[in-house]
């Protein structure tokens, strides 16, 4: 195989993991979202679904663990194996059960099925930016978010098209086959080659902590906190806003499909473009794309928005959270550790997760208080924060700690 081949063949590989990763939670977000709308849950009530989730939010802890035990390429593929696995067994139970029922159950097993899961991506990221150098690190980004975006288009878009025909018992075993299958990949490929550890770059269960004592780190921090803040306080209450406004779960279903199929399709040359105009560009350029696009639906919300007005701005929505994975996925690998890139890689994602967590439960408060119109005012406010902090944080091309990097890595 030529050097060629092996970066597409490995590329191919990650895309599968991350795919694997993003259909169940995917559709267990939006399937049990919309029914809980139906059954007219408030939005505030909606928003704590995102509890679930907490897993990702605590990754963190165990990622140090990861790393340290994750020494060579068998390593990481032998941790990947195992927790996908339990995942797929927790998906597998998760189906068995009976959503009207038992969901309170549903959601226990949904919380440990994402803990497997979450141990899987530590793994995952971590193999990632030991596999690939610093110029090539956009491109293996767009594929963790073309996974993500994919995975979101089939969990929240087809398989909630299919629930509406098939049901729950029928639609999720499914799920459990197909995270299964998503590891063939990796099982056949044995061209993902990463340089040895040295023992003194061996994780500590406490290099997480670590990590925010590095030199000029928390611009980077402040910008991981504010960069999605608009747009995931908008896409979770986008979906409650359509069942208002009397679409039916089949119709939630297809807009799904439109805007995650449109940030499928332009993430990789959204990857190859930051290669070619460097992170700092990208970055500033865009927040003021994402800035927009909210500023779209604030203007929506003062008028009966027509079928066509609205999936403009779930494809402009959805362009904008490709756009701002690639940047934040890519900033975040160069600001990485030798020997702590899990760990690393891991708190800044947690760090996103964590902030959009806060940033859902805070905009489900601010529209149960001022509706949907002052819900979309609120975001569009935080992405003119997040435009103001990039000018003037980001003044330059490079933080140290990027440039620090870039020597390691080049």
């Amino acid at each position: 195989m030529t050097g060629k081949s092996d970066k597409v063949l490995n590329l191919g590989t990650f895309f599968f993991l991350y795919i694997a990763q993003s259909i169940p939670v995917s559709f267990f977000s939006t399937a049990i979202q919309v029914m809980m709308r139906q059954a007219d849950y408030s939005l505030s009530s909606i928003a704590l679904l995102q509890i679930v989730k907490l897993p990702w939010i605590l990754k963190f802890a165990w990622s140090p663990y990861v790393d340290r035990h994750c020494l060579t390429v068998r390593d990481y593929k032998r941790t990947i194996l195992t927790s996908e696995t339990v995942y797929a067994l927790l998906i597998l139970l998760v189906g068995m059960l009976r959503l009207e029922s038992d969901l309170y159950l549903i959601a226990v097993l949904v919380f440990l099925s994402l803990t497997a899961s979450a141990t899987q991506d530590i793994a995952t990221d971590a193999l990632a930016t030991l596999s690939f150098k610093k110029h090539d690190k956009s491109i293996v980004n767009s594929m963790q978010t073309m996974g993500s975006f994919g995975g979101t288009l089939v969990g929240s878009g087809v398989l909630l098209v299919l629930l509406h025909s098939y049901g729950w018992q029928t639609v999720v075993p499914f799920l459990s086959v197909f995270v299964l299958l998503a590891l063939i990949p990796l099982l056949c490929n044995r061209r993902i080659t990463i340089s040895p550890k040295k023992p003194t770059e061996r994780a500590r269960p406490a290099d997480f902590v670590y990590f925010f004592t590095q030199r000029s780190i928390w611009r980077q921090i402040g910008f991981l906190i504010l960069y999605y803040a608009g747009i995931t306080g908008t896409l979770s209450m986008l979906r409650p806003w359509l069942v208002d406004l009397g679409y039916s779960i089949k119709e939630v279903g297809f807009m799904s499909m439109l805007g995650t199929g449109a940030a499928f399709a332009i993430s990789f040359p959204i990857g190859l473009l930051v290669r070619r105009i460097g992170r700092h560009r990208a970055r500033l350029s865009f927040a003021c794309f994402t800035f927009c696009t909210l500023l779209y639906f604030l203007l929506l919300s003062w008028t009966h928005p027509t079928t066509v007005a609205l999936c403009t701005g779930y494809v402009l929505l959805w362009c904008s959270y490709s756009m701002s994975s690639v940047v934040v996925y890519t900033t975040a690998m160069d600001c990485v550790r030798p020997g702590r890139e899990g760990t690393d890689f891991t708190v800044q994602t947690v760090i996103t997760h964590g902030s959009s967590m806060l940033t859902v439960l805070l905009c489900g408060k601010v529209g149960d208080l001022l509706g949907f119109r002052g819900l979309f005012a609120f975001v569009v406010f935080l992405a003119g924060c997040s435009v103001a902090y990039i000018l003037y944080f980001f003044r330059e091309p490079k933080t140290p700690v990027e440039v620090t990097n870039e020597r390691t890595n080049s």
